[in-house]
């Protein structure tokens, strides 16, 4: 593995993003990749989204929001979208990726990064409890929400 940088979103890197594979069952659990890059255009003050690189190799796509003023306080400092391609997985990317939005949180004065999770088998909570995630709370909806400090 080469050294992980994050480079934004862009031309160049958004066809990539969109072909980033999935491990069978993970599909379940995530929205199209597209729903997110509507985000940017939607709140383009407060959406941050990066492309994780291996070298010239994009392996993974991280999408949060960075918002004082939403009023949910789990949406103030939130990872909305984590992929990581199903080669790459288990090796690195996705805790470079959350040390790296953590990072950027303190940097624009957050305590923590909360995510929103559906809980199951093939789902992510055991990624997000790896990389230092607690469960909180639930949304109306039974979504599990955590938080991480920065």
């Amino acid at each position: 593995m080469s050294e992980l940088r994050l480079e934004e979103l862009g031309a160049k890197t958004i066809v990539a993003v969109n072909n980033l594979s999935l491990k069978p069952g993970q599909q379940q659990f995530l929205a199209p990749v597209s729903y997110d890059l509507a985000t940017t255009v939607i709140n383009p003050q407060t959406a941050w989204q990066r492309v994780v690189l291996d070298g010239d190799r994009v392996v993974g796509f991280v999408s949060a929001n960075f918002d004082p003023d939403a009023t949910e306080p789990h949406f103030q400092s939130v990872l909305w979208r984590i992929n990581v391609d199903a080669e790459a997985q288990r090796g690195g990317i996705g805790r470079f990726a959350v040390d790296e939005l953590r990072r950027v949180a303190a940097e624009r004065g957050f305590d923590h990064v909360d995510v929103i999770y559906e809980a199951g088998e093939d789902g992510p909570e055991r990624f997000f409890t790896a990389v230092g995630f607690t469960p909180v709370g639930e949304t109306e909806y039974s979504e599990v929400i955590a938080t991480i400090k920065v």
